[in-house]
């Protein structure tokens, strides 16, 4: 995965391992409240409990993956697994993550502790480990982590925001504090993906899902400077990383910059408008709205037709939502997308 064209074919063998015989797809969030199969789990686990069962989040990873027929699997577990390893007290509830004490001092900050994800996240690995002997190399398993101001939004805002006024007031107000924080979590969330290739996944993922919340020299400032920190940190991990964000296509073009090898796209630009500013060399992921999901067989087909045209013939692109699957969704809808994808680019 060097250059040009080549890294984008090469990116498509290395992170697949099957024949690329038709434009590969996989979605965001694959197990989750939209399956039935899910929801009978968590009748008898609570949520962070079940990340924590590397046999659980295991069966839950391979089932959402032949529910689906989707080219790869992502690992069942969630961006806050490791900030609630570092002491963060985040608590998941129906409102979504909570902190009951948010983290807004530098106090709290030197609190947090630079943890080695193969100590206290062990059971993220080896739930790693057991998928990828369930897949036996049919498919490949993606890991993530989430980026260092989505991560820092919630703890300092403790929990969803819509303004993001505390994490801003931060940043703005007593950036070195800010800088100290966004710093920290960059540090572990490099480690968190580099432990989660070497256990075995064929790609790793940076999702930015709130770097929407800066214009762009905000967000070069304080998102920005720490992708590229983190994939300077990895450069050596041979295996795909793509990077993430929603509501950053103001930032396309510094999402490249900070060097993935491959550029998440969501719903809020075509991908045409994507690859003409990226250059054609560029590999993309993307950018089907998750809520077209809940659309009837023949409209959604359309939706996936304009995606698919719009991604051009280029062989650097991976299908996928712009964001994660809702929990109203239809399994069969997810079901139908996949494999609607594979018969319309089947070569």
């Amino acid at each position: 995965m060097v250059r040009a064209m080549s890294r984008s074919t090469r990116f498509v063998d290395a992170c697949y391992g099957r024949p690329t015989d038709c434009t590969p797809v996989w979605l965001m969030r694959q197990a989750g409240r939209y399956q039935a199969s899910y929801r009978e789990i968590r009748k008898t686990v609570s949520f962070f409990d079940l990340c924590q069962n590397p046999e659980i989040a295991a069966q839950v990873t391979v089932t959402a993956v032949d529910e689906l027929n989707a080219d790869a699997g992502i690992i069942f577990s969630d961006i806050l697994v490791p900030v609630r390893a570092m002491g963060a007290p985040v608590e998941l509830t129906e409102k979504g993550p909570q902190l009951a004490t948010p983290i807004r001092t530098r106090a709290d900050i030197d609190a947090l502790k630079i943890i080695d994800p193969n100590v206290e996240c062990s059971f993220v690995m080896d739930a790693i480990k057991q998928t990828c002997a369930a897949f036996d190399g049919k498919v490949p398993l993606i890991g993530f982590a989430g980026g260092p101001v989505t991560l820092a939004s919630y703890l300092v805002e403790g929990g969803h925001s819509n303004n993001f006024m505390h994490l801003k007031n931060m940043l703005y107000a007593d950036p070195e504090t800010g800088h100290a924080l966004l710093g920290k979590l960059a540090t572990m969330i490099a480690r968190h993906l580099r432990a989660q290739a070497e256990a075995g996944c064929g790609a790793i993922q940076l999702f930015e899902s709130w770097g929407g919340i800066f214009g762009p020299e905000d967000f070069r400032e304080f998102a920005f400077r720490y992708h590229k920190q983190i994939l300077d940190e990895l450069s050596d991990v041979k295996v795909p990383k793509l990077l993430f964000g929603t509501g950053t296509a103001v930032v396309l073009e510094q999402l490249k910059e900070a060097g993935p090898d491959v550029v998440g796209v969501d719903w809020r630009i075509g991908l045409d408008a994507a690859r003409k500013r990226l250059g054609p060399d560029t590999p993309l992921q993307g950018n089907l709205d998750p809520c077209c999901l809940f659309m009837d067989e023949g409209p959604l087909k359309e939706r996936i037709q304009r995606v698919l045209a719009q991604a051009g013939d280029n062989p650097g692109y991976i299908f996928n939502l712009g964001h994660g699957i809702l929990p109203p969704t239809k399994p069969e809808r997810a079901r139908f997308l996949v494999d609607t994808v594979h018969e319309l680019t089947r070569r």
